[in-house]
């Protein structure tokens, strides 16, 4: 009887999974969170279930199932990203316009210090591999390196290049986009050295960067519009696939197999399905809003989150353009 009740339990799991992999995405949810200020990146917290924003000179965190505002964490003024260390109970913040990062206590969300880093530190990491985190310094062009249990700075990676966005294979190596080099950086997470660059042609100006670890596959999202896929031992370039105009962030469901591209210019969020480790295609460009630009990924209930809001034209040429007050909102994707 245990041996069925375990088949049935593998059966049924393996038709849930399949459903998700067959259901085409939708709008489930749209949550008005409005405020001041811009944004960046977008940080999933499986184990806490809570949605991380980067908001200008705070980080907004958000209940994913209700969109209700949990909290601020304030005074990360220009702040990016935010890296989680759930084995450590602390999360670190990229306050670039410090050139420091924040840390805080995941259970509480309090600060409880705040470091001097490289400049201008844009995506940041954390590498579980090696207990460390890491900055990529868009100013700088290079990576400083934290002991994320002693809150340390141990070290600075040269990158000769302006770093993207950074993903860990949770085995001792990082990669991270080289936006001006059209490259991928292969960080030592330990001996906090570069390994090797690959080049990403037909790739241009690559931003958003996500894995699949179990399958060693890097995802890079490209300003021409493409998708380019990489195999993370071997830096081969195995294909590159259509997606929309203005990416930012890209992302990986493991659960579903699938990659993400958030276009915010052409408002909308392409998904792309690994059929193997080697075969990829591009199953829907999904209309989301205009600006949203950047996403995170729920491994467990298969969502993907994107912010956008209203933006004020200009008043001069290439200035920098100001989110319209209150408009500011919150977009969940999913396939139920």
């Amino acid at each position: 009887m245990k041996k069925i009740a375990l088949l049935l339990l593998l059966f049924g799991a393996g038709l849930a999974v399949a459903r998700v992999l067959l259901s085409p995405y939708h709008l489930l949810a749209r949550y008005k969170l409005g405020g001041e200020g811009g944004w960046d990146y977008l940080t999933f917290d499986a184990a806490g279930n809570r949605l991380f924003i980067a908001r200008a000179t705070r980080v907004m965190v958000v209940d994913p199932d209700t969109g209700k505002l949990i909290t601020e964490i304030p005074d990360t003024r220009g702040v990016h990203g935010v890296a989680l260390a759930g084995d450590l109970g602390k999360g670190f913040i990229s306050d670039g316009g410090d050139d420091a990062v924040t840390i805080f206590d995941l259970k509480t969300l309090k600060t409880l210090d705040k470091i001097a880093v490289g400049k201008g530190p844009d995506a940041i990491l954390y590498d579980a591999a090696s207990r460390r985190v890491f900055t990529m310094n868009g100013h700088g062009h290079d990576s400083t390196v934290l002991d994320a249990a002693a809150g340390k700075v141990v070290g600075t990676i040269p990158l000769n290049g302006k770093p993207e966005f950074a993903v860990s294979d949770g085995q001792g190596k990082a990669y991270v986009n080289l936006e001006d080099k059209n490259e991928v950086a292969v960080l030592d997470t330990n001996r906090l050295s570069v390994l090797t660059r690959w080049p990403l042609a037909p790739c241009e100006s690559p931003s958003g960067l996500a894995i699949d670890q179990a399958h060693r596959r890097l995802f890079a999202g490209c300003a021409n519009q493409l998708m380019a896929v990489v195999n993370a031992d071997s830096g081969k370039l195995i294909v590159t696939l259509p997606i929309g105009e203005g990416v930012d962030a890209a992302g990986f469901d493991p659960g579903t197999m699938s990659a993400f591209a958030s276009n915010g210019k052409s408002g909308t969020l392409t998904l792309v399905r690994e059929i193997t480790p080697d075969k990829f295609m591009v199953v829907s460009n999904l209309e989301t809003a205009k600006n949203a630009r950047t996403l995170a990924v729920d491994p467990v209930k298969h969502r993907v989150f994107l912010v956008t809001a209203e933006l004020e034209p200009p008043k001069n040429p290439g200035e920098r353009r100001h989110v319209v007050p209150e408009t500011f909102e919150v977009l969940v994707l999913g396939s139920k």
